[in-house]
């Protein structure tokens, strides 16, 4: 059966006979015009639309600047990358104990005294090295602690005098 032939009530139910009526206006009314312009010729992304694709890393970034996450994306992005930064010998030797954003300073553990001596004397080159990598501002200053001493405390309590070692001998 085509849709030119007539087709009484009683051959289709009222569901094919919307469908049939919704098609025939479909077919006679002119299409509706767009309120926004056609996309050019070019791929570049256009703000105007809002809808067009961006790479993943430019959506990262955009959300970034947009919640203020720059500071401590950076930040992380030390922690994560120290080894890469100052090179695998340093960081075997050196750790990032931790930051302090307000005045950002760096407080670095080192495991030895030398290794406090020598990281005091390479400050320059790490602070301009993280200017580079992570920005500058981010690390303004560094502060280096050397190993710390073994503690003979033990729980929350403790009691006055030598300690353990009192009784050595």
């Amino acid at each position: 059966m085509s849709h030119s032939e007539a087709v009484s009530g009683d051959e289709l139910d009222p569901a094919k006979s919307a469908l049939a009526r919704a098609r025939a206006t479909s077919r006679s009314a002119p299409s509706p015009k767009s309120s926004k312009p056609a996309p050019s010729g070019n791929s570049a992304p256009r703000s105007d639309y809002g809808r067009d694709p961006v790479l993943l890393g430019a959506a990262v970034d955009g959300v970034v600047a947009d919640h203020g996450w720059a500071r401590p994306t950076s930040i992380a992005a030390v922690t994560e990358r120290w080894a890469e930064i100052v090179g695998s010998e340093v960081a075997d030797h050196v750790v990032i104990e931790g930051f302090d954003a307000q005045a950002a300073s760096l407080v670095l553990r080192t495991d030895s005294t030398a290794w406090a001596t020598q990281m005091r004397m390479l400050l320059p080159t790490v602070l301009a090295r993280l200017a580079d990598e992570v920005g500058s501002g981010v690390v303004t200053t560094i502060s280096i602690n050397g190993p710390t001493q073994p503690s003979w405390v033990k729980g929350k309590r403790t009691a006055p005098g030598r300690g353990p070692r009192d009784t050595y001998g």
